[in-house]
């Protein structure tokens, strides 16, 4: 498996880890590893950077990092490695940092840690079940030959693999199928072939006509997705993760727009493209910002300019806009906002991220009419595909608004909102 796979593996099951009460003290090596490639992505830009103390603790918490306790432990590792320099006072200096870097970071951070047989288990079965689904009987007497487990220890692994969440598990007992959120980033075509050949021609003539919606808007609100294909296909396909889910929060509540999980593919794998999801939270955000903004507020008339003046290291701006829109990738250290007069102006910190965005984007701008009947206000946080996933299993509260404004003023500078 090349690095750059088995580091988004890392960071991936580093998150279902991190949500499950004992994941963390089981797989203490992912967890580690996945909470120091994170932070290390937060921290870094494309240029060299350095953060004070404020901004590094800052960056902390919005990974969900304990300041107390797990962010001494993230940056010993990541001063290991000498992929950052810590000074007597606190402030932080990190080389240029790419997501596909971090990646890399994340495997060597990962073996750093000694991981046992069922972490490695578990890197093993992601991408085992991200190309093909798998049964659970295959699964075990696989990892079993290749990680030289127990018949037992394995079937108890694929148990809860399942159970946290590095899987998605379909039926009962050793014939259920294993699969992952993942599953349609890769040879995407042929995966949805398959379960479009499952479908009746009614339900095919749908799935065509909305994959036609889905290719010349780039995003879909999920209302318009339902009026298209019906709620029980829809609901279908969406398990099947044949679509990805966005969420957008405001001030207004919560709303789902779908894209097409290849739709981030450029010349990689689509699943090391974007594993941080910075590139997905910049799409919605500018997809947001070109339906809702008015002329005086700064609306976003031409993408295809405005990212590329982003993408070379410019600056654009003032707009009001900018101060509320793109707060969620303030938070990740995509974009820097400062105060200009009576607005806001932005560059882009991690110019990748653009890059994606503009393949997303270019030609594109029909995007725009597919958030039309999202509310007027600003893109307070964004919820990337595969957590949309994970909240439909569990319930999980969304950031605060108080700490979001805490937040944002340590990553401002102590500058204002």
């Amino acid at each position: 498996m090349e690095k750059q796979t088995t580091g988004a593996w890392v960071v991936h099951h580093g998150r279902k880890v991190a949500a499950d009460m004992r994941g963390a003290a089981e797989f203490s090596a992912i967890d580690l590893a996945a909470k120091s490639a994170g932070l290390l992505a937060r921290l870094g830009e494309s240029d060299e950077a350095t953060l004070t103390p404020e901004q590094v603790i800052a960056a902390a918490k919005v990974g969900n990092l304990n300041p107390k306790t797990e962010l001494s432990a993230c940056l010993e590792h990541l001063q290991k490695r000498k992929l950052i320099d810590r000074s007597s006072t606190g402030a932080v200096s990190v080389l240029g940092v790419s997501g596909s870097s971090a990646l890399m970071h994340a495997a060597d951070l990962f073996e750093d840690n000694e991981p046992d047989s069922t972490e490695r288990a578990a890197i093993t079965l992601a991408e085992l079940s991200s190309q093909a689904p798998i049964t659970a009987i295959g699964a075990i007497e696989f990892l079993g030959d290749t990680h030289k487990l127990t018949k037992a220890d394995a079937t108890d692994f694929v148990q809860q693999a399942s159970q946290i969440g590095f899987v998605d598990a379909e039926g009962e007992g050793t014939d259920r199928l294993l699969f992952n959120g993942n599953l349609f980033r890769r040879d995407t075509a042929a995966k949805a072939k398959k379960v479009i050949d499952s479908l009746s021609s009614a339900e095919q003539n749908k799935i065509v006509v909305f994959d036609a919606e889905l290719k010349a808007a780039g995003a879909v609100t999920a209302a318009s997705a339902i009026k298209i294909l019906g709620e029980p296909l829809f609901s279908k396909v969406r398990a099947a993760a044949l679509y990805d889910m966005n969420i957008v929060s405001n001030e207004a509540g919560e709303h789902v727009f779908i894209t097409s999980p290849g739709s981030f593919h450029k010349f990689s794998n689509p699943l090391t493209e974007d594993a941080f999801d910075h590139a997905k939270a910049l799409v919605a955000a500018l997809t947001y910002g070109m339906t809702h903004s008015s002329a005086a507020r700064g609306q976003i008339w031409g993408i295809n300019l405005l990212l590329g003046k982003l993408i070379r290291g410019g600056t654009v701006g003032p707009a009001t806009a900018i101060g509320n829109d793109y707060r969620a990738l303030e938070i990740e250290r995509v974009v820097q906002t400062e105060r200009s007069g009576y607005g806001f102006k932005m560059r882009l910190l991690k110019r990748e991220v653009g890059v994606i965005a503009l393949e997303v984007l270019k030609g594109r701008n029909a995007a725009a009419a597919a958030l039309e009947t999202l509310p007027s206000a600003g893109m307070r946080s964004y919820t990337a595909p595969e957590a949309a996933r994970v909240r439909l299993r569990k319930g999980q509260s969304p950031t605060s608004r108080a700490q979001t404004r805490s937040l944002l003023s340590a990553i401002r500078g102590g500058g204002g909102l």
